[in-house]
């Protein structure tokens, strides 16, 4: 996929518009426990504030239904996003209208405005024309570096790209291509790991990884689900062969033959937690995986918010070679799907 990188746009002194992710768990004082897919954006701001650009991030936060909801106002991680980008963060109360073109006039150099979630106006999500209009109308460029949000067909991901010139931001590129090679190019042996819920979401990359890779690990809620609709697969599909307790985690004879098999890995792709990990008593699967892969030495990609969550617990972020910011984007663009926000992106062909 050729997409249209940041690094070819004339960004000097220009206003850039960032789409990110910083729709991010918190925790009960509302700190941020998702740091990385805040930090995923920091290549990108510090790219562009080299160029001497003045740059703006755009989120969402929760879901607010379309309407302004205290709850769910971007301010609350403002303090978190500055000290994890390493930047001055203002604030912007709204992310339309006079407010946004004012802070930009007033923002000063090495700053990042920080505008007010997305999801307050309904035409985010309906992708209305009038409203990716407005959030357009005081930029110049408009910059997607939310790879997390590409598989969604909203105003802040593909309607803006209507009224501006649009690129592909650096962690976006990366994503892009780390989970094509992984999707076309695995070393291997290549084993996938798929834990979290929702068979009928992840049933499509269970398929491809069927189809393309050694082995397929299953386990977490999706097993339960498949097991209890007698789901068919190969050989190559492993399902748990035990549980602990009410099926809350795998159980140990599944948890040593799972071992087995990531240890063999030469690419290792990891999707979801094997079971409920935030429980102590249910985190053997999950804590397994994650070992099993770093001592494998395989080329891993990890991905998904709660899969995300683990690997900050356990401080092993620096021990994966790739983490993605991406749960259903990920799962999507793996299993083939078109993803609109990359689609918008797109170099085409002559």
């Amino acid at each position: 996929m050729n997409l249209r990188s940041v690094r070819d746009a004339d960004v000097a002194g220009k206003k850039i518009l960032v789409r990110v992710d910083c729709n991010v768990e918190l925790n009960e004082s509302r700190d941020v426990k998702e740091k990385y897919k805040v930090a995923a954006a920091h290549h990108t701001v510090e790219y562009l504030l080299s160029c001497g650009a003045k740059v703006a991030l755009a989120t969402h936060l929760g879901r607010p239904d379309g309407k302004p909801n205290d709850s769910f106002s971007v301010r609350y991680i403002a303090d978190d996003v500055e000290r994890i980008l390493a930047r001055k963060v203002r604030f912007v109360e709204s992310c339309l209208g006079d407010s946004v073109g004012l802070a930009l006039k007033e923002l000063a150099e090495g700053e990042v405005l920080l505008l007010e979630n997305v999801r307050f106006f309904p035409g985010d999500e309906s992708n209305d024309a009038e409203f990716s209009r407005a959030l357009a109308a005081p930029f110049d460029i408009f910059v997607n570096d939310a790879f997390s949000v590409c598989h969604r067909d909203q105003g802040s991901v593909t309607g803006v790209t209507k009224f501006l010139p649009s690129f592909a931001g650096l962690h976006l590129l990366d994503e892009v291509r780390h989970l094509t090679d992984a999707r076309e190019r695995p070393a291997r042996p290549a084993v996938a790991i798929i834990g979290g819920a929702k068979i009928e979401t992840k049933l499509p990359i269970i398929r491809m990884f069927e189809e393309k890779y050694d082995r397929v690990l299953v386990a977490g809620k999706v097993a339960c689900e498949a097991q209890d609709e007698h789901v068919l697969f190969s050989d190559k599909v492993l399902l748990p062969e035990d549980y602990a307790p009410e099926r809350q985690d795998i159980g140990r004879k599944t948890l040593l033959r799972f071992r087995e098999e990531i240890l063999k890995a030469k690419t290792a792709v990891w999707n979801g937690p094997l079971g409920k990990f935030e429980n102590p008593e249910y985190a053997a699967g999950t804590n397994m995986t994650l070992e099993s892969i770093i001592e494998s030495g395989a080329f891993s990609i990890v991905g998904g918010g709660e899969t995300i969550i683990a690997l900050e617990e356990a401080g092993a972020f620096q021990k994966i070679s790739f983490v993605s910011t991406g749960g259903g984007a990920m799962l999507e663009f793996l299993s083939g799907e078109p993803l609109p926000g990359l689609l918008a992106l797109e170099i085409e062909a002559r």
